[in-house]
C-alpha cells in the first residue's frame, strides 16, 4: 500500500523535512504582486514579498490553489503508483484551497482524502508530515488521514506581529480589531482557534511579546515532549531569541525545534516582524 500526501506552501516545511518524505509533495500558493502572479517556492519567495510590502502603493495579495492544479497533481500521483492521498491544506477558514482540494477530489472515486488543518505554517506541515511519517509506516489513505487529523488537535499556534494592518488588508482579521490593536501602538499576540485567527492579548514591546510566546506554549503543553517551530519574517533575532528561551524551558522535553523564515504567502498577510511559534504535544 502507497500513500501520496499532498499540502500547499503555506505549510512553511523546511528544506530537510521536504526531502526527508520520498511521497511529499508541496504545492506553491499563488502570490500576486502588482497584479502579476507567481508561485510560492518557485518564482516568489520571502525577500520579493518584502520588497514588495514595503513600497505601499504596490498590491499584495494571494490566491487558493486551483482545482485544474490538484487534480493534475492527484492524477499524476496515481498514474505514478500510489493508491491513496491525503491532501492536508490551510485552514479553510482562511482560503480557499480545501474547497478547490475537496473539488478535485471528487474525480478520484474516493481514493484522495482531503484534511483542513485548521491552520496555517506548521499548524498545517504538522498533520502533513504525520501523514507522511504515518504512509511510510505502512498505513492505508484512511489511516495516515486520521493521524493528520489527530495531530491537528495536539497542535496550537501562536503568533506575534509588530501590525495588524497587513492581515487587514488581505481580510483575514476585521477592520474594528484591526483599529483596537493599532491604538497606542500596542503589539498583538494572536492565536488560530478553530481555524481562525483570534487577537488574544496586546503589549507594549516585542521583547514582551516573545515572552508572552513563550509562556503560552509553555501552558499549552502541559508536561507532554513536545516539537516546536518558530516561524519569522525579516526577524531572524527575535525568533533565535524565542527558540533559546523555549530549549532552555523544555529540556529535555523539546524533541525538535525548528526556526524557519516563512515564504511569501504568509509573509504577504503578517508582515515582516512576524514571529510564531508552533507546538505539538507529541503524547
Amino acid at each position: 500500500m502507497t500513500v501520496a500526501v499532498v499540502t500547499d506552501s503555506t505549510s512553511a516545511l523546511s528544506e530537510h523535512q521536504r526531502a526527508s518524505r520520498a511521497d511529499l509533495t508541496v504545492l506553491g500558493i499563488p502570490v500576486l504582486i502588482a497584479g502579476e502572479e507567481y508561485r510560492e517556492g518557485e518564482t516568489v519567495g520571502a525577500e520579493r514579498i518584502l520588497q514588495a510590502l514595503r513600497e505601499p502603493r504596490t498590491a499584495v495579495t494571494t490566491s487558493r490553489l486551483a482545482p485544474e492544479l490538484l487534480r493534475e497533481t492527484y492524477e499524476r500521483l496515481l498514474d505514478e503508483g500510489a493508491d491513496g492521498i491525503v491532501s492536508v491544506h490551510l485552514s479553510s477558514k482562511l482560503s480557499g484551497t480545501v474547497a478547490a482540494a475537496e473539488a478535485a477530489a471528487t474525480g478520484f472515486a474516493g481514493r484522495v482524502a482531503v484534511v483542513d488543518s485548521l491552520n496555517a505554517g506548521m499548524g498545517v506541515g504538522y498533520p502533513a508530515l504525520t501523514a507522511a511519517d504515518a504512509a511510510a509506516k505502512g498505513a492505508d489513505m484512511l489511516s495516515a488521514a486520521a493521524a493528520a487529523r489527530e495531530a491537528i488537535g495536539r497542535t496550537t499556534t501562536y503568533f506575534y506581529v509588530d501590525t495588524l494592518e497587513y492581515l487587514r488588508r488581505g481580510g483575514r482579521i476585521g477592520t474594528a480589531k484591526a483599529l483596537m490593536g493599532s491604538a497606542l501602538s500596542v503589539k498583538p499576540i494572536l492565536g488560530v482557534d478553530d481555524g481562525r485567527i483570534d487577537m488574544l492579548e496586546k503589549v507594549r514591546t516585542p521583547t514582551r511579546g516573545l515572552q508572552r510566546l513563550a509562556a503560552l506554549a509553555v501552558g499549552d503543553a502541559g508536561d507532554a515532549p513536545v516539537e516546536m517551530t518558530v516561524h519569522h519574517l525579516a526577524a531572524e533575532r527575535r525568533a533565535e531569541a524565542l527558540a533559546g528561551w523555549l530549549r532552555e524551558r523544555f529540556g529535555e522535553r523539546l524533541r525538535r525545534m525548528e526556526v524557519t523564515e516563512v515564504g511569501a504567502a504568509i509573509g504577504a498577510h503578517c508582515g515582516p516582524g512576524l514571529v510564531g511559534v508552533i507546538t505539538r504535544r507529541l503524547a
